[in-house]
């Protein structure tokens, strides 16, 4: 039987019926048609479908929606404002981050959470970060550099060294 879901997505509330065992990322993309998170493993091994709930960077196939009631919720298309580009989107254009896209949508939300934790961008604290994230085309060189491009606008915007 279907229940009421109260989420804010994107700074926005929202409003959904939804089976108790859907997990947020059905629930995302199928009821509230944000199709920027992709579906790719669908058992948490790929990071595709990596939103950043209250803050935090999850694999939304693994949350069910129901656990995130009341909860706030970041996607991909929360990120920019308008036309311009979140920092770690356009960095992750500017240095050639990203090829087919599929995994880019998680690989951004990864990002924006590890910066927003304030750990120390240094490259092997990036790998851990993105750890959960698989990409087949990049070979991550490229998506390393655009984690330490947004890193560098981040220290630069918050006035530290």
């Amino acid at each position: 039987m279907k229940k009421q879901l109260q989420i804010t997505v994107n700074g926005e509330p929202r409003q959904a019926l939804v089976e108790p065992y859907y997990s947020l990322l059905d629930t995302l993309r199928d009821e509230l048609h944000l199709t920027g998170t992709k579906k790719g493993c669908d058992e948490g091994d790929c990071g595709a479908c990596t939103v950043l709930l209250n803050g935090k960077p999850v694999c939304s196939c693994l949350v069910l929606a129901h656990s995130a009631h009341d909860a706030e919720v970041t996607t991909i298309e929360g990120l920019a404002n308008g036309l311009e580009l979140h920092p770690v989107q356009q960095a992750f254009v500017e240095r050639g981050g990203l090829q087919c896209g599929f995994c880019t949508p998680g690989l951004i939300l990864s990002t924006v959470g590890f910066l927003e934790s304030g750990e120390e961008p240094t490259e092997e604290n990036i790998k851990h970060a993105l750890g959960g994230n698989l990409c087949r085309c990049t070979g991550y060189t490229k998506v390393i550099e655009a984690v330490v491009a947004a890193s560098r606008w981040n220290r630069d915007s918050q006035g530290t060294e």
